[in-house]
């Protein structure tokens, strides 16, 4: 069992805020400021460049990569952390393709990530060998995949309604027609059990900053199953060099995921995701994904009797949605601008979505039910309607 009343006590929540917005940015982890400074004064400070050796720097990517692996589902030795999503995205669509040199299509849906459609556009034309980004609705992508298709590039969760695709069912039609399958996991990974090895997912990349907690820019993880580790990846950087340090002009790809390893690795940013995922170590994900299934539904019902003029967007099976709610409403922007003013904090996605995200790890009963009455009373009163919350400022 998971006692979710103590990993509540590891996050450091501004008093009176019900925070919602976890699947776009996870709260502090009081131990991670402490983490982080240590990491400043001890390592960077005491040890200077030794650090890299002395205070296992440049084996972090890996460890990290290893802790993640068990919250998706994946063995040791297929996940590394680093860089960012929309390079590991690119990363694995690009070995894909050389997997399947003969196939032209890259399938995907209108609900992806639209970094992940822009990555996949650049690629493809870099490449300039005839291949097509074919985009059908979420509903569409099973009918959709055929024998001319390369790769299959979804996004599990839809980042705007939460709609979850069957990961299983969808990498298995793939494979049937001799398609691989690339998942991005950023509305999953730390939101709900993973299964990479079981659902034999051929690719995976995900953020760590979003359900994880690792903080505002914390970097990507990428996942390659063990069967395609020998392809040579499109980014051929220094740290996936079989030996950086031999300083060689020519590139040889490193052993097994380390190839997969591109930047110098963000190391303040990885020691806020140490004390993060050290919360998870004390968490069964099934636990979680049941009390997030349960607060959902405590929230649309709590919803849907005071709030006529809003609309579910999400699906409401708790199966087919991964852990957030959304509905519609004409004016959500300006009706998330006054729960943020009230202290219910979730966020807009064009172009009338009101989004709330629903992370048990810190968030009860009592907070679902006071989102609920705070968004009756803003739109029983109309209390959105001002001009102050109307201004769209750069991150909504």
């Amino acid at each position: 069992m998971t006692d979710f009343t103590a990993t509540r006590a590891r996050f450091d929540l501004p008093d009176g805020i019900v925070y919602l917005d976890g699947n776009s940015l996870g709260p502090l982890p009081r131990d991670a400021a402490h983490r982080i400074a240590r990491t400043v004064t001890d390592e960077w400070g005491g040890q200077l460049i030794t650090a890299w050796n002395r205070a296992g720097w440049m084996d972090q990517p890996a460890r990290l990569g290893d802790r993640i692996a068990r919250l998706v589902g994946a063995a040791p030795g297929t996940v590394v952390v680093g860089d960012t999503l929309s390079l590991k995205v690119t990363q694995c669509l690009a070995a894909a393709l050389q997997l399947r040199p003969d196939r032209r299509v890259v399938l995907s849906d209108s609900g992806n990530f639209p970094s992940d459609l822009y990555m996949a556009q650049g690629l493809l034309a870099a490449l300039g060998q005839g291949h097509e980004l074919r985009v059908v609705a979420p509903e569409d992508v099973e009918a959709a995949i055929g024998p001319e298709v390369a790769a299959l590039m979804l996004t599990e969760v839809d980042y705007r309604t939460g709609r979850k695709h069957d990961m299983a069912a969808l990498t298995a039609k793939a494979h049937d027609v001799g398609a691989l399958a690339i998942w991005d996991l950023a509305h999953s990974a730390g939101a709900l059990p993973v299964d990479l090895t079981g659902t034999g997912a051929d690719f995976a990349a995900g953020c760590t900053y979003k359900f994880l907690n690792g903080g505002p820019g914390a970097p990507a993880f990428v996942y390659v199953a063990p069967d395609h580790q020998h392809v040579a990846p499109l980014l051929s950087g220094w740290l996936g060099h079989e030996a950086p340090f031999a300083f060689d002009p020519d590139y040889r790809p490193g052993p097994g995921i380390s190839r997969m390893r591109v930047g110098t690795p963000p190391v303040l940013q990885m020691a806020a995701l140490e004390a993060a995922l050290d919360i998870f170590d004390t968490v069964d994900m099934q636990a979680l994904r049941a009390r997030s299934q349960h607060l959902g539904d405590r929230l649309i019902a709590a919803v849907e009797a005071r709030c006529p003029n809003v609309t579910l967007a999400s699906p409401r099976d708790p199966e087919a949605r991964g852990s957030q709610i959304s509905f519609r409403h004409p004016e959500g922007y300006a009706v998330m601008q006054a729960l943020i003013a009230r202290g219910v904090v979730g966020d807009f996605r064009a172009p009338d979505i009101l989004r709330f995200g629903i992370t048990p790890l810190y968030i009860g009963e009592a907070e679902i039910d006071r989102a609920a009455e705070t968004l009756a009373d803003i739109l029983d009163t109309a209390a959105w309607d001002r001009p102050e919350y109307k201004h769209r400022a750069a991150v909504t």
